[in-house]
């Protein structure tokens, strides 16, 4: 028994490579952050970070909702962590251990989702709009009724999300991208479905490779997604409609199941450093609300760019997502529907 135990332990010490470092579990959404910068965070805390990705908020909320990883930091958006918290899924954030905190613009603390803010710190922000190529579309675009337009048949992808699409069609009607009214999805349901002779797909992340080619007019779009898709291909603009749009925030937060919190804390206070924020700002290209990484931009065309960071007080009709709570059965059902009727 004993040769055995020495055995599978040998085995084990071969499987993880001998790596007796503490191990700090990080679930961010895929290609949200320059992963140099976690080599840097094992070399200086000495622990070996496993950094795994997910594609939704609704994954990531399963995946913890199983309770099968012990994650210590994860990076939802918004209505996801209002959700976390009525759920009891969050640890209290102990702001003592992330003094540069200080180093975020106040306008994006003590958000509606965390009006206390004691669950999360943010990490990216943007807006949801139409990117179109220049080439293509004719004059400039500043509404979503643009996708509807009957010249653009067959020249526009719409996103795969349910949240997301749903906005578009509820903020043309006129409605909140929150409803709890049956009767407002059922008239976004019938605008999309109306919608659907003119569009090309419904995609996720490959609309930033196919708008670069120049493979659509139009495409709704991140706005980061949209920072990047110019930045390769000079034809393509941005907008926010004049209807409005999602506001949105992504952020990090503590799973209450994380069995390393305070180093899930250094791993936050880390990420919120000017030289950490910039690299991961270069990288992914969204809007950053740190001040001194806009500080560092200044001047490189970024700041003066409404893909990346627009002037909110020009968008009075933007509004955040919130958590449906059991209404979400109608969003749902809704989305089903479309999906169906788009064929």
């Amino acid at each position: 028994m004993k040769k055995w135990l020495i055995l599978l332990a040998a085995v084990f010490l071969v499987s993880c490579g001998g790596d007796q470092r503490p191990r700090l579990f990080v679930y961010n959404v895929g290609e949200y952050m320059d992963t140099s910068v976690l080599e840097e965070f094992e070399e200086e805390y000495g622990v070996r970070v496993i950094y795994e990705t997910f594609d939704s908020n609704e994954t990531a909320y399963q995946k913890l909702k199983a309770g099968t990883t012990a994650y210590d930091v994860v990076f939802p958006s918004d209505y996801m962590i209002e959700k976390m918290i009525k759920e009891d899924m969050l640890e209290k954030l102990d702001f003592s251990l992330i003094p540069n905190f200080e180093n975020l613009l106040p306008e994006f603390t003590y958000l509606e989702y965390d009006p206390k803010n004691l669950y999360s710190v943010p990490y990216f922000w943007g807006t949801v709009g139409i990117v179109y190529d220049t080439r293509l579309v004719n004059g400039s675009v500043d509404s979503w009724s643009a996708l509807w337009d009957e010249r653009y048949e067959k020249e526009i992808f719409m996103y795969d999300s349910q949240r997301d699409s749903l906005m578009v069609a509820l903020k043309l009607l006129g409605y909140s991208l929150n409803t709890h009214k049956t009767e407002e999805l059922e008239a976004a349901k019938s605008l999309l479905i109306k919608q659907s002779p003119f569009v090309i797909a419904y995609i996720t992340d490959v609309v930033i490779s196919n708008m670069i080619a120049g493979n659509a007019g139009l495409a709704v779009v991140y706005s980061g997604d949209a920072a990047y898709i110019m930045d390769e291909n000079e034809s393509m603009e941005y907008v926010i409609p004049k209807e409005g749009s999602n506001l949105w925030v992504d952020a990090m937060v503590i799973p209450k199941m994380s069995n390393n919190k305070e180093l899930a804390h250094a791993f936050i206070d880390f990420i919120l450093r000017p030289e950490i924020g910039l690299a991961n700002t270069e990288y992914v290209m969204y809007s950053t609300p740190n001040a001194l990484v806009l500080e560092e931009l200044e001047g490189e065309g970024w700041t003066e760019n409404d893909a990346f960071n627009p002037d909110l007080s020009k968008f009075p009709n933007l509004e955040m997502f919130k958590d449906p709570g059991e209404f979400v059965a109608e969003y749902d059902r809704i989305w089903i529907e479309i999906l169906a009727g788009a064929k």
